[in-house]
């Protein structure tokens, strides 16, 4: 066989390859792929794969990089400020929290800049009609005698850059090929009133086959939209009727193939008499599947659909994982009581946060402790929540603290929340995450439209009194680069039509059945009921549409569930005890009782929850939470080096463990070594996570 030759258009700085397709296994264009395939290479210096050029310092720099033209952003522009905005996203730059010492593009790589070539294409699975981002990132230093690769799977919505500081970082700097996709979801913003949306460079367009996602509405029903719904935004992850996370592993492995089909471009190479090309193949690549949160969820579920063995071991830190409902095991935390009803699903629990945590906020020990509070959840906001939930009947109490420490049992007791996660639950609230997840994956599992406003909600800019207005241009030129893929985001925010008055802000809007500002909370109950099937007012069942959409979501939520089965990979899962986001109850917990009950002695799965670490490390730049938490993303990295250890050199894998990290105490602080303890290869029995009797149990 002939050495493959690429069909080129050959440009000032891309190459596209376009379909010249072989029958050579990962040699030959995959026919996943829809669109040419974009090729840049970056020297380094000026710009580079990790880095955008910023270098380390740039990235920790608190002024990002600006546009020459705010309204005419260039795709090179566009990818400096997203790598910038993903990266910090994700990972604490602030002096004295770890960046620059303990982890950054500096630590290990003198420069701190990855020269290397960047491959990007779209991607659909079968059945599926909205396209997918993939990449792939190869960088110079990647040896194609010892190939390896790492998935790179965005964090929560995010772009294509989503997982650039995490998963991209380790591998790049490992000299691994890195593989990215955005999962279907991103920013993929479509302006119905303007009908432009974003290509895959990030560039505003009007053309359908050129956007990443456009709302599945022809001109006449966009127009009778517009009319009644003027200014209003579809978004990819909430209105592309597609689920997408019920395809979130079959998008990895798609992007570990697409991966090895760019290995081959650039170092397949012929042996003996030019006949022969030497493949990269998964008999000869190292490939672990990586990623954070949505991401890290992603590559697990990867790794249990694996039937061409592609993934040979998973390292992921804090993963969105809706672990199959097997009751046939608790949980038990030291002495305290056993826990049965876990494995909630994400819209069980985030619509219960949504709905109780404004009050929660305002209870006696969380109100004045909890950081942030103040400055992000008004008083009078939280106050108005907990008397309507009390005219509602769904607190207890006769005053307002009553109301909002019952609210606080309710998360904690009700629904599994660690007390752990009660001190930064407000400020996660404050930043709308339970609200816009709510929001965001009730449309998604239900595949549902623009058109049909969940709970009267729906999406747009809005103005200082919380009406909506046009979102300004130069806002909307930089989405692609500033929103994370799930509003409120980068100037567009939740909006609710049926707020009292006119559609409003939903952080500032009044319920019609109070007449007080409370979140919205007439919305949230209507989302929590979608998720339990049942007015959670009345008691009574869901009716008409209301029920149709239920077991819509109903079914959308099977369709993600987690098997549990690894297929004996060997992996490693990092989590925070105090993540607030994901509750440990529900996700990593629950997902390695499963693995154990499905795999038994055959699991190579270890858990290592760490002590004083959340979700968000990026908070810890701020006081009253830098001074009590630790950043994950240091134990996140010890994951990747255990499961390459043990890949590479038959290294064994620690035990499951609690790790007791060290809170530094102070801001002025700086976080050394002292305050974060190794994992241990050996620890102690009263840190051991074990799985006996059918019980998880976990040290205090």
């Amino acid at each position: 066989m002939k050495r493959m030759m690429l069909c080129t258009l050959i440009g000032a700085a891309t190459v596209t390859l376009t379909a010249c397709k072989k029958d050579e296994v990962f040699n030959s264009l995959p026919d996943f792929l829809v669109s040419d395939v974009q090729q840049f290479a970056y020297d380094g210096n000026t710009d580079d794969l990790l880095t955008a050029g910023l270098g380390p310092e740039g990235l920790a720099s608190a002024t990002p990089p600006a546009f020459v033209d705010a309204l005419n952003p260039t795709p090179a522009e566009l990818r400096r400020l997203a790598i910038y905005n993903n990266y910090r996203a994700l990972v604490d730059t602030a002096p004295g929290g770890g960046y620059g010492s303990l982890f950054g593009p500096a630590v290990g790589n003198a420069s701190g800049r990855i020269p290397g070539q960047e491959f990007i294409a779209l991607m659909q699975v079968p059945g599926a009609t909205v396209p997918v981002t993939v990449m792939a990132q190869v960088p110079d230093s990647f040896d194609p005698d010892f190939p390896c690769m790492v998935t790179a799977p965005s964090s929560g919505s995010r772009g294509i850059y989503g997982a650039i500081g995490t998963a991209g970082e380790w591998g790049l700097k490992k000299g691994c090929a890195v593989v990215y996709t955005d999962k279907g979801t991103g920013t993929g913003a479509h302006n119905l009133a303007t009908n432009t949306a974003q290509s895959v460079n990030g560039t505003l367009t009007m053309e359908p086959e050129e956007a990443l996602f456009r709302a599945d509405l022809d001109a006449q029903s966009r127009d009778d939209f517009n009319s009644q719904w003027p200014d209003r935004f579809a978004w990819k992850h909430a209105h592309s009727k597609q689920n997408p996370e019920a395809d979130w592993g079959r998008h990895v492995l798609q992007s570990i193939e697409f991966g090895f089909y760019v290995l081959n471009t650039l170092h397949g190479r012929e042996l003996g008499n030019g006949e022969t090309l030497r493949t990269i193949n998964p008999r000869n690549t190292l490939v672990i599947a990586s990623s954070v949160s949505n991401g890290g969820g992603a590559s697990v579920r990867a790794a249990e659909q694996d039937e061409k063995g592609l993934i040979d071991g998973v390292a992921v830190s804090e993963p969105n994982v809706n672990p199959a409902v097997d009751r046939r095991f608790s949980i038990r935390q030291g002495n305290g009581p056993a826990l049965t009803e876990h494995s909630r699903s994400l819209l069980d629990y985030t619509t219960a946060l949504a709905v109780y945590q404004g009050c929660a906020n305002q209870a006696p020990g969380i109100r004045d402790l909890a950081p942030l509070n103040g400055m992000f959840n008004p008083p009078a906001t939280g106050q108005n929540i907990c008397h309507s939930l009390f005219n509602k009947g769904l607190v207890s109490g006769a005053t307002k603290d009553d109301w909002a420490l019952d609210a606080q049992r309710i998360l904690n007791e009700d629904f599994g929340v660690q007390p752990e996660q009660n001190l930064l639950a407000p400020v996660h609230f404050g930043l709308a995450v339970a609200q816009s997840i709510a929001m965001t994956y009730a449309n998604a599992y239900g595949r549902a439209g623009v058109e049909d406003r969940l709970c009267g909600l729906s999406l747009a800019a809005t103005g200082s009194a919380g009406a909506v207005v046009p979102l300004a241009p130069a806002a909307e030129a930089s989405l692609f680069a500033a929103s994370n893929g799930i509003p409120p985001s980068a100037g567009v925010n939740l909006v609710y039509d049926n707020a009292e008055g006119q559609p409003t802000n939903l952080a500032v809007s009044a319920s019609p059945s109070s007449s007080q500002v409370d979140y919205g909370l007439d919305a949230l109950l209507c989302l929590r009921s979608l998720a339990e099937g049942r007015d959670v007012v009345t008691g009574e069942p869901l009716e008409g549409v209301q029920a149709e959409l239920h077991e819509a979501i109903s079914r959308g939520i099977s369709a993600v569930r987690a098997s549990g089965d690894l297929q004996r990979k060997p992996t490693v899962f990092v989590t925070g005890r105090a993540d607030a986001i994901l509750p440990i109850n529900h996700t990593s917990r629950p997902y390695v009782g499963l693995n154990q009950a499905v795999e038994g002695r055959h699991s190579n799965l270890r858990y290592y929850e760490i002590l004083n670490a959340h979700h968000l490390d990026v908070l810890n730049g701020f006081p009253g939470i830098g001074d009590r938490y630790v950043p994950l993303h240091h134990y996140y990295f010890q994951a990747l080096d255990l499961v390459w250890a043990h890949l590479t050199d038959k290294q064994p894998l620690p035990p499951s463990q609690v790790v007791r990290t060290v809170p530094r105490g102070s801001l002025t602080t700086p976080l050394t070594l002292a305050n974060l303890p190794p994992i241990q290869s050996e620890p102690a029995e009263a840190d051991r996570i074990v799985f006996t009797g059918n019980q998880l149990q976990i040290p205090d």
